[in-house]
């Protein structure tokens, strides 16, 4: 007698669960940037493989000037306005609503982040966003830095049914796949549903992740154990082994992103814009930053 091969059912398939719902911190980051960090502050400093999460605004008169970064990636997405990028070994670009860069800072990179006006003169102009730091495993901390750069329209989507886009920037979502490479692997995906909808995301069981809602409130979980996602709060899932996420939206349009990796479990030693595995790497990073 032979056994037939197993069927995934969504209506039946468990979903992970929220075990923390972490408000919106504001505070002021760089030259005039206000910043809602989630991931990064004191009283949730990382999530494993991820170190930050911030929904940042830059004013015309804001931005990063140049600061160094060493042993980890940053990936920023912009949402509205643009913002230029350029570093000291000659890379330069410009990203706007919808693009996205991933920079692999590896051993080590000095990089400015400043708005650029959209044309008209308008000082009320901003660059708005999210900006993600991945931790690199220790194989990979000292690689040479590197950039992956994709236009809004460079970005592939899934549209598992009506009411409801997902653009892949990472990873996979409903057999589409991101160009991306991602040395930590990781999936990041924007969601825009419409109301009244449901749909259910594979996710790696070994992966741990969060949601990011960006406008709107949904309901993340099974029905019995939900929990309400709502704008500019991050929603940490359970880390029980279950392979898929489920979302329901309300009676109106909802914006989030779904973040999640493969955990590094290695040793986090982060003091400002260096993140190394023990303390002795990130004081010889210093003395290389200041010897140039």
């Amino acid at each position: 007698m032979t056994s037939s091969p197993p069927i995934t059912r969504t209506t039946t398939t468990k979903s992970r669960s929220i075990t923390k719902s972490l408000p919106p911190f504001s505070q002021t980051d760089g030259r005039n940037v206000q910043t809602l960090r989630s991931i990064g502050r004191i009283s949730h400093r990382t999530q494993d493989p991820f170190l930050l999460l911030d929904e940042f605004s830059v004013p015309q008169n804001g931005g990063f000037p140049d600061h160094p970064h060493r042993g980890f990636e940053t990936v920023t997405y912009m949402l509205e306005g643009q913002t230029q990028h350029q570093d000291f070994a000659g890379h330069s670009g410009v990203i706007g609503p919808g693009d996205l860069q991933w920079m692999t800072a590896g051993r080590g990179i000095v990089h400015s982040e400043m708005p650029v006006k959209l044309g008209k003169e308008r000082e009320d102009e901003i660059a708005h966003g999210l900006q993600l730091w991945i931790n690199l495993p220790k194989e990979h901390k000292m690689c040479e830095p590197q950039y992956q750069e994709l236009l809004d329209a460079q970005i592939p989507r899934a549209n598992p049914q009506d009411g409801v886009i997902i653009k892949v920037i990472a990873g996979e979502s409903h057999g589409v796949l991101s160009p991306i490479y991602t040395r930590t692997p990781t999936m990041f995906l924007d969601f825009k549903m419409s109301a009244n909808q449901s749909v259910t995301q594979s996710i790696p069981p070994t992966y741990t992740g969060f949601i990011y809602m960006l406008k709107g409130a949904a309901f993340i979980g099974d029905e019995e154990s939900r929990t309400e996602a709502r704008a500019q709060h991050t929603l940490i899932f359970s880390e029980d082994g279950t392979s898929t996420v489920k979302i329901q939206t309300g009676e109106k349009e909802v914006h989030f992103v779904l973040i999640a990796g493969e955990p590094l479990r290695e040793p986090v030693v982060q003091i400002g814009p260096f993140v190394m595995n023990t303390r002795e790497e990130v004081y010889e990073t210093y003395r290389d930053y200041r010897d140039g």
